[in-house]
């Protein structure tokens, strides 16, 4: 039984097959040549951020590190919507998913999708674990429901727009409306996971995760464009996933089985997996044109550049299915840096491990489009900062333990630019990262010097097969006084950011830069 009472029909646990015809009926979805099936979102072709609340409640309320992303909201507003949404389902047909999040058994969460819409309910099959069986209301861990045409009034109901994204760990729910963009389940998911686990000893983790034919792990952090999803795609690799994972004692395992790729200007050249894995039946595409043959036309960003497709993991040749797998060997933070004085690659130590997992740093260009050259800094804590509830030390204490237990290596990999800051750098070559990469992945810990960095501490490889200036960005810079001004801007920045956590413990301070 689900916990919203229709007057008209439940549909549980449909197949793809099943799903598609309802989609393309009843909800406008164009079946495509290539098998896939697409969809626009409207208004919403990315998170809404600012419209995602949880409810201030003991006993969570004393583990949620309250601020700019995890904004609190009272019951009463929750509880009033909740009641909302069952009357406006109650004569609607609704479509019922049980699923798994979490590959481990000991940790996965029971999760029941209740969606409005037919292609949300795809898109939760394909990016959770599938659950054949019934799951009454008792037995499900966490319950989701999404309305996407059913909006708040924000005078009345307590939210700040007619979008809500509403999470409540006391009542194990989630509530979204006013929102059509599929990434919000997934995101929600991610959200609770990261709430729980932590409470039961496990680290989840955004990054993505390979092994290798030795059987050995690898783990990639990093925000949106630096490389993440690429790089972890190894074909000499096989892709454990490509987001999200937890790290118990153990080993690591994946929250999900399938994936949500960024698909602008997706080419079959240069990422033959992918174009392969979003081309087939059972694939939903969000927000991606398409031409009178009804074939993708990916480079086409007239709807929005974040256009996206969900799923199965299953349809990435390489991939490998697990319910946990070996602790990571090594660990690599991935940072594109605009400023173009990071080096291509770094070795941290443990406490610069956490202070630069803690910072989350990367760097976009602000502003292009009106000429505005400048690089800005951009820090998400724990690479993933709208969905880390506890603490960020909870996350960094989580994450030094098991690499001292484990003794992973770390690496800190710049993936942007070199030679000069943003205007006068080049972005470092897929073909270089690949090298370095690979370097790091088979580092056995000898035969290799090291330069240690003056600011951050951190030390530099000396990779005999790679050039020295681009190993050491102060040579490849044509001015060394304009380099040292930059690398102390950036330095500067890092300090600054990392004061808001109020971190008292001497070892990660220690592990930042000195200036």
């Amino acid at each position: 039984m689900s916990i919203i009472e229709t007057r008209r029909r439940v549909y549980t646990n449909l197949n793809e097959a099943e799903l598609y015809e309802h989609i393309i009926k009843r909800e406008e979805g164009t079946l495509l040549k290539t098998g896939a099936i697409s969809l626009k979102t409207g208004k919403h072709t990315a998170r809404s951020a600012s419209d995602k609340f949880i409810v201030k409640k003991e006993p969570s309320e004393k583990n949620i590190w309250w601020g700019e992303y995890n904004v609190a909201i009272d019951e009463k507003v929750f509880l009033n919507l909740f009641e909302k949404m069952k009357r406006y389902l109650s004569d609607k047909d609704i479509y019922v998913r049980n699923s798994y999040i979490g590959s481990n058994p000991q940790y996965r969460l029971k999760t029941t999708v209740i969606t409005e819409l037919a292609w949300h309910n795809l898109f939760a099959k394909n990016l959770f674990f599938d659950s054949n069986e019934e799951l009454a209301p008792s037995d499900t861990d966490f319950t989701i429901i999404v309305a996407p045409n059913f909006k708040a009034v924000p005078e009345i109901d307590g939210t700040r727009s007619e979008t809500f994204i509403i999470l409540n760990f006391e009542h194990k729910m989630a509530l979204i409306g006013g929102t059509a963009y599929a990434g919000e389940i997934k995101k929600t998911a991610f959200s609770v996971m990261n709430y729980i686990l932590p409470l039961k000893n496990v680290f989840p983790m955004h990054c993505s995760a390979n092994l290798s034919e030795k059987n050995e792990t690898a783990v990639f952090f990093g925000l949106s464009g630096t490389g993440k999803t690429t790089l972890s795609s190894d074909p000499k690799r096989k892709l454990i996933g490509d987001d999200e994972h937890g790290w118990s004692d153990d080993g690591i395992f994946n929250f999900e089985a399938g994936c949500y790729a960024k698909v602008i200007n997706l080419s079959k050249d240069a990422e033959p997996a992918i174009y392969s894995a979003v081309n087939r039946f059972g694939s939903v595409l969000e927000n991606v044109v398409f031409d009178k043959n009804r074939m993708p036309i990916f480079e086409d960003g007239s709807l929005t550049e974040n256009t996206r497709c969900g799923y199965p993991l299953s349809y990435i040749d390489n991939s490998v299915y697990g319910e946990k797998f070996p602790h990571p060997k090594n660990i690599v933070m991935l940072a594109y840096d605009a400023f173009g004085v990071l080096p291509p690659i770094s070795r941290l130590d443990h406490n610069q491990a956490m202070y630069h997992f803690i910072s989350g740093y990367t760097a976009k260009v602000a502003n292009t489009e009106m000429g505005i050259k400048e690089p800005k800094a951009t820090f998400s804590t724990c690479f993933g900062a709208p969905f880390m509830s506890h603490h960020p030390s909870v996350y960094a204490d989580m994450l030094r333990k098991r690499m001292d237990e484990h003794k992973s290596n770390c690496w800190l990999i710049n993936t942007g630019l070199c030679g000069g800051p943003y205007g006068v750098g080049k972005r470092i070559s897929i073909k270089l990262t690949r090298e370095i990469l690979n370097f790091a992945l088979s580092y056995k810990g000898k035969g290799i010097k090291f330069k240690k960095d003056k600011l951050f501490g951190f030390e530099i490889p000396q990779i005999p097969e790679i050039d020295d200036k681009l190993l050491n960005p102060e040579l490849s810079w044509k001015d060394s006084a304009e380099y040292n001004l930059k690398y102390k801007e950036l330095a500067g920045l890092f300090v600054k950011n990392f004061a808001k956590f109020n971190i008292k413990d001497s070892d990660i301070l220690n592990g930042g830069p000195k200036i």
